[in-house]
């Protein structure tokens, strides 16, 4: 059995974004291999209480580098830049730590795994006497200018200023190319991802979504709530704060497609009360406040309650890797219409679901209320792709996703083995 070191910040039982993903990946990969894994120590406890409950625990080794609860905040604070100096300094003393393990312990491979975003590979690269791999990485899209309408004039400064440090930090971040050439195998979280490997590093990479689906929690056929013509719930999710969900875009969807019997739109997520309010007037002024319920934040399982009794999943967002809540939305066989944009342009297909083209917001909001009118009158497609939601469930399954990893890890050891 190999041993792999694993740097993950972001690492947690019952969550979802990049805790979520390393935890899953590392409970997934404890089933091939052996682990050591540092991470941060907000969740301790919480990994520590779910350990006992594994059947592989004995195969992962956890150890805590903790940073204070002002250095949590920032990183919970999605657009708050003061977070990397911090998160450098975390990487550095990680790869201290990683020194130290690496001399006292049998370890095959090292692999930094998140967070995902390319603008912080760690130090794991320097241990030069261990193959390296990089990934899933992320960050590298480019979030369309003209999706900005709308947004204040601090957020258009930050986004238009992030699209430029995006490409300037790939192109000459010295430490970000060094570690994407030391690098064994380096992992696309998405299509941008691969093809800014070739742009920015002249080297190929291999594509695996950063998230993958439960596939023994794909529920049972239910087609008789598609049929229902009574009922047409259409389910939304995301962090109602954050711009590039694009809430407001999908508000005035369903402006367009208010006139059909039985729609009631569903939002999940939380956000500040004045972005809340924001959006609820925005509602009113649409002349859509009574189709619109506003969930909130809410558990885990109520989530997978709600769509398994919707119709369709409604997923604007254009700032993402691979979203978990599409992957999930797969899981509980709900259609999904989305941007091809992102993970998600990787992930749904015709067979599960439609795609709009990035265009304008005005073309955008005509093109997914065409969709919905579509699905709305033939809801035999939706069957459709509720049935075909199982098949994919288990092509994009954590089962497959850490059996293709566990090969790369094998392809390189045995490249550098007849090396040796």
């Amino acid at each position: 059995m190999r041993t792999i070191l694993i740097n993950a910040y972001a690492c947690a039982p019952g969550m979802g974004s990049e805790p979520g993903m390393a935890w899953n990946w590392c409970i997934n990969l404890a089933n091939h291999c052996r682990l050591h894994i540092i991470t941060e120590g907000e969740f301790r406890d919480k990994i520590e209480a779910a350990l006992p409950s594994l059947p592989h625990a004995k195969n992962m080794q956890f150890y805590y580098n903790p940073v204070s609860d002002k250095v949590r905040k920032m990183c919970w604070n999605q657009g708050d830049w003061r977070f990397y100096r911090h998160y450098k300094k975390w990487q550095k003393k990680t790869f201290r730590m990683a020194r130290e393990i690496v001399n006292k312990e049998k370890v095959d491979i090292l692999h930094q795994l998140n967070m995902i975003g390319f603008r912080e590979p760690g130090y794991l690269w320097r241990i030069k006497s261990k193959p390296f791999v990089w990934g899933p990485i992320g960050g590298f899209i480019h979030f369309p200018e003209n999706y900005l309408s709308g947004q204040s004039l601090k957020t258009n400064v930050l986004v238009k200023l992030k699209n430029r440090l995006n490409h300037v930090q790939a192109k000459y971040s010295t430490r970000i190319r060094k570690a994407a050439k030391r690098a064994d195998i380096l992992i696309g979280a998405t299509q941008d991802s691969i093809n800014a490997f070739v742009q920015f590093f002249h080297k190929k990479g291999i594509l695996i979504g950063e998230t993958a689906c439960h596939y023994h929690a794909v529920t049972n056929e239910n087609s008789e709530r598609f049929t229902n013509k009574t009922a047409f719930n259409i389910l939304w999710a995301g962090r109602l704060d954050f711009f590039g969900k694009q809430l407001p875009l999908a508000l005035r969807v369903i402006e367009k497609v208010k006139h059909l019997d039985g729609l009631q739109f569903h939002i999940v997520g939380e956000g500040n009360s004045d972005f809340v309010e924001k959006h609820k007037q925005l509602a009113e002024r649409f002349g859509i406040s009574s189709l619109c319920i506003w969930h909130g934040k809410i558990p885990h399982h109520e989530v997978q309650i709600l769509m398994q009794k919707s119709q369709l999943f409604l997923f604007t967002s254009l700032s993402e890797a691979t979203s978990s809540v599409t992957l999930e939305a797969i899981q509980n066989q709900l259609p999904v219409l989305c941007f091809n944009a992102c993970g998600q342009g990787n992930v749904i297909d015709e067979s599960i679901g439609r795609k709009v083209e990035i265009s304008n917001p005005e073309q955008s909001i005509l093109n997914f209320a065409e969709q919905i009118e579509y699905l709305y009158n033939h809801r035999e497609e939706l069957v459709k792709y509720s049935k075909n939601c199982i098949n994919k469930a288990m092509e994009f399954s954590w089962d497959n996703k850490v059996v293709q990893m566990v090969e790369l890890y094998e392809k390189i050891l045995q490249k550098n083995e007849l090396n040796l």
